[in-house]
């Protein structure tokens, strides 16, 4: 397998490690939905989470990435996933208001990823996505006829981290570096647009306002290429203890 260029290997990490805390949110919440449908569907996204990140756990070992630190055997401030997944604290429709962007914000990120060894493996995880992202718009309709205004206070705070984790705006076509090394055939630009267009278009005919969502997040200057983020945090530690498998250690991620 090739090289990848430096921004790749950080770009594809982002990925996985948000694949990797957001099948973890998964999991934690697949008993706690208003219906044994919203059960079901949790747990099944989180089995389908884990799987796309062994597979792409692989893909980075062979960059040169170490297994171990891979699989959680690093501080929380060295994952890169979306900031807005290091803690979800309250009911339901903040949880669903999390999750939802940050699945469709990753996908659109891996959807955009232009590599013949990477096409077959995007393609299954693309079948996959499809049923998350269609089950997360319908609960994101549903809560906005019944809590517009926890949904719109949510989303003011999750759109801007998934708009982090995709990339600053100023990234066009012409200042991609993965565009210009052939390793997307869409820049971070063109990501956003879609990625705006779809919940600004989702919410169009509901009580949901967008207007105190910062479009614009992240502020170029600010934000850490390396982690996708704005700021520092993680994931607090006992989310990690779980990630590494230490008490259950024949369920860790292999």
């Amino acid at each position: 397998m090739s090289e990848w260029p430096a921004a790749a290997v950080d770009y594809v990490q982002a990925i996985t490690d948000t694949k990797l805390v957001l099948g973890h949110r998964y999991a934690q919440w697949s008993l706690a939905g208003p219906s044994l449908e919203d059960d079901i569907g949790g747990s099944s996204a989180a089995q389908e989470e884990v799987g796309h990140v062994r597979q792409l756990f692989r893909k980075l070992e062979s960059q040169g990435r170490d297994g171990d630190w891979l699989r959680g055997d690093r501080d929380p401030e060295e994952f890169a996933n979306a900031s807005c997944l290091d803690a979800i604290d309250g009911d339901w429709t903040e949880y669903m208001a999390t999750i939802a962007p940050v699945d469709r914000a990753a996908w659109y990120m891996l959807d955009a990823v232009d590599r013949d060894d990477m096409d077959g493996m995007i393609t299954k995880m693309g079948e996959d996505e499809y049923f998350h992202l269609e089950y997360h718009d319908a609960r994101l309709e549903t809560l906005a006829d019944e809590s517009p205004e926890k949904l719109r206070s949510t989303l003011a705070e999750t759109l801007p981290s998934a708009l982090a984790l995709i990339g600053p705006e100023n990234l066009d076509d012409d200042a991609d570096p993965l565009v210009d090394a052939g390793f997307t055939s869409q820049s971070v630009e063109g990501i956003r647009e879609r990625f705006v267009d779809h919940y600004r278009d989702l919410f169009a005919d509901t009580d949901v306002s967008l207007e105190d969502v910062d479009w614009d997040a992240p502020d170029a200057d600010a934000w850490d290429e390396t982690r996708r983020r704005v700021g520092g945090g993680g994931i607090r530690k006992e989310d990690l203890v779980q990630i590494r498998g230490e008490r259950n250690a024949e369920f860790a991620i292999e």
